[in-house]
């Protein structure tokens, strides 16, 4: 049976059960129990502390986990990445109080008091950069710890600034990390068919967000120009229909684009342009 671990709350909670839920996990879409069981998919939830995740994995005692990249770097276990997510993406940046920006973050930052409640990952940055600071470890927010005296500056996970802002801050520097929700393993452990599966699946909701169907009607002459705008993934689906000169075509295009390809077969005289959604792939 898969062991998988699942993010109890946070910002990760509700689109990873979700996720779950499209790829066909019902059972993973509710975090009410510490443990859910799901026979049908011979799989086993396990809702833990998104912080915590990586440790378990790491352990070999849960086979794959969601959580934070931010959070696997800080932890510093023994597990990989096998699959971004794509959701609760933001930034990892350092912030000062607004008299202090310079252009010259690496000087602003250097023999200061940086607070953070990722010390783990910090640490390991302030290395990259090669910048000697002082770590200040808080649990939780860190917004007002220049405020309150305990640092010159802050080290947080940014979705938008507004808090940083509002108590004062400004981010300085590039971004230390690029965050978003990431699948992961214990390092160095060989693929199994169920961890196979369970990717495979998640990677179909990819697939099947990104894309919509497109079915149309169109002159037998121009289907070439047709296929090129709506290739498709392999190629697209076309059959002769009864009306003789006329054929129909169905093919997958990104959901994006969709409104500008039915422009363009419109206009070259397709008719009959039907969109429909996909609630499941395999590729």
């Amino acid at each position: 049976m898969l062991r998988v671990a699942l993010p109890n709350k946070g910002q990760l909670s509700d689109p990873a059960r979700e996720m779950l839920r499209e790829a066909g996990y019902p059972a993973a879409h509710s975090a009410r129990e510490l443990v859910v069981l799901d026979p049908d998919n011979d799989v086993e939830f396990f809702f833990l502390r998104p912080r915590d995740i990586a440790t378990y994995v790491a352990t070999g005692q849960l086979d794959v986990g969601i959580t934070g990249l931010d959070m696997l770097i800080d932890s510093g276990s023994d597990a990989e990445v096998i699959l971004e997510l794509g959701f609760a993406r933001s930034a990892f940046r350092f912030a000062v109080p607004a008299a202090d920006v310079t252009d010259d973050a690496a000087a602003v930052l250097a023999g200061r008091r940086i607070a953070t409640s990722y010390d783990g990952l910090l640490r390991s940055r302030l290395a990259d950069l090669g910048i000697e600071a002082t770590v200040v470890k808080l649990d939780g927010a860190v917004e007002n710890a220049v405020r309150l005296g305990v640092a010159d500056a802050v080290a947080d996970v940014v979705e938008t600034g507004t808090t940083l802002k509002q108590a004062g801050l400004v981010v300085v520097g590039e971004a230390l990390l690029d965050n978003q929700a990431v699948l992961i393993r214990r390092t160095g452990v060989e693929p199994s068919g169920a961890v196979d599966t369970f990717v495979r699946r998640l990677q179909g909701v990819f697939v099947a967000r990104s894309y919509v169907l497109v079915d149309y009607d169109i002159r037998a002459e121009h289907v070439e120009t047709a296929c090129a705008i709506t290739p498709g993934i392999e190629s697209p689906t076309v059959s002769p229909l009864h009306d003789q000169g006329w054929v129909a075509v169905r093919a997958m295009v990104p959901k994006r684009e969709v409104h500008r390809i039915m422009d363009e077969l419109y206009d070259l005289g397709a008719r009959g342009i039907l969109v429909t959604d996909i609630l499941a792939c395999r590729l």
